[in-house]
């Protein structure tokens, strides 16, 4: 009896509590029914999540290069190129022209025309002007905490301060600095020299070959050396071109079948601020930018025998690198056909108003001639009023500071390449 009167009183309770329960969820779902729809947070899909926690765990590696960048060259490019590969975004420290002045002699080429250059390097991402020749404890900092910096690079060439110091001391010990591979064959030094070999010849007599000088600036020999009388050794280019550094700086991808494509033609010789902006132009009236560079005997005929001052594989790079050109000919032309622009599908034929020869509208042999006939001539207004002879003017104008820069550097130049070893590099 006991138990059985048990257990009737733990059912009764069980029914008891499920009525209450009842009652209390039917009061919440007329709660809800008459407060309407409740919106519930979604949750962020899978993807999102899986990015979000990528961030996170992995923030881009960002790394650092400066330079004078003075008369900026294909081995520059190249530089700025491996920088780019130890890391996912490159930032480029450009060196005032007080500290270049005070550090190595007065520069070719002005700060605006520097920052015209490097930016225009596919490779960079972003220019911090006015950055100091010799890398301070706290510029250094201040690239860690302010630039996210995470790496600072250098090739392998020493950097040596005037009392005989390494200019990137301080991030070696760091343990913040990598190293890259110099560029063989080319170097500002390189290029000034031939055009103050150019300015000796023209100044002598029959002492040198004068018909020796062209095919010397525009072959690509090994290394030769040219004293002039002065003592001082001078090289003139020996670059090696291969087909894998002309692929490292080419485009991946052509222009679909359905792209407006512009071409603009010339020397590029010396790429210069002036060159950069007629590109930028005339990139912007179209999808594909092809850029046709003559080859070293159409400069010659036209410009004279002391040009072009550097070859076509190195004019070649030096547009390669910009990063309004997709695509460039090798040794185009002087004359646009109509079997040309068929082969390319060009829409459009450029010609900046800033150029070494303006005179070809006035020619018999108009190279443009065809492509006026169809009504696809532009001529573009030039932003820059500087051509390849604006920069030997420079050099010429101060030829005698030049030289003096030029005798102290060649030492340097002269003491790596006799103690280098090879480095692996790209």
């Amino acid at each position: 009896m006991e138990s059985g009167s048990g257990g009737g009183g733990c059912s009764a309770r069980t029914l008891a509590a499920c009525v209450v329960g009842g009652i209390v969820l039917g009061a919440s779902v007329l709660a809800l029914h008459l407060a309407g729809p409740v919106a519930i947070p979604s949750l962020p899909p899978v993807d999102a999540l899986r990015r979000r926690f990528r961030w996170r765990r992995r923030r881009p590696v960002r790394v650092y290069m400066d330079g004078c960048f003075d008369m900026m060259h294909y081995g520059h490019c190249n530089a700025l190129r491996q920088a780019r590969a130890l890391g996912d975004e490159l930032i480029v420290g450009v060196v005032s022209d007080e500290e270049i002045k005070a550090n190595k002699g007065p520069p070719v080429t002005p700060m605006h025309e520097r920052m015209i250059m490097v930016s225009a390097v596919k490779w960079v991402d972003d220019v911090i002007p006015d950055a100091p020749y010799a890398i301070t404890e706290e510029f250094m900092y201040k690239l860690f905490n302010e630039y996210n910096i995470d790496y600072i690079i250098h090739g392998d060439d020493p950097c040596l301060l005037p009392d005989g110091t390494d200019a990137y001391a301080l991030a070696k010990k760091a343990g913040r600095y990598k190293q890259i591979k110099r560029t063989e064959g080319v170097s500002t030094t390189d290029i000034v020299g031939r055009m103050l070999l150019c300015v000796r010849e023209r100044s002598s007599s029959d002492a040198h070959n004068h018909s020796s000088l062209q095919r010397q600036f525009s072959s690509g020999h090994g290394q030769k050396i040219d004293d002039g009388g002065s003592g001082s050794g001078t090289r003139v280019s020996h670059f090696l071109p291969t087909s894998r550094r002309i692929v490292q700086f080419s485009n991946s991808r052509g222009p679909s079948p359905d792209s407006r494509i512009v071409y603009i033609d010339g020397a590029f010789d010396l790429f210069h601020a002036g060159h950069v902006e007629i590109l930028r132009l005339a990139r912007e009236l179209g999808d594909f930018l092809l850029v046709g560079i003559h080859t070293d005997q159409t400069i010659s005929s036209t410009r004279g025998r002391h040009r072009p001052i550097m070859n076509l594989h190195e004019r070649s790079l030096s547009v390669l690198a910009c990063r309004y050109v997709d695509e460039v000919i090798i040794g185009a032309p002087w004359d646009v056909s109509k079997d040309m622009i068929t082969t390319f599908n060009i829409s459009l034929v450029v010609h900046g108003t800033i150029a070494e020869n303006m005179d070809f509208m006035q020619d018999d042999s108009n190279p443009y001639a065809v492509p006026m006939a169809m009504g696809i001539y532009h001529r573009l207004e030039s932003p820059l009023d500087i051509t390849t002879s604006t920069i030997i003017r420079r050099i010429v104008a101060n030829h005698e500071a030049y030289q003096k820069r030029n005798e102290k550097k060649e030492a340097s130049e002269k003491k790596y390449y006799e103690s280098k070893s090879f480095v692996n590099g790209e």
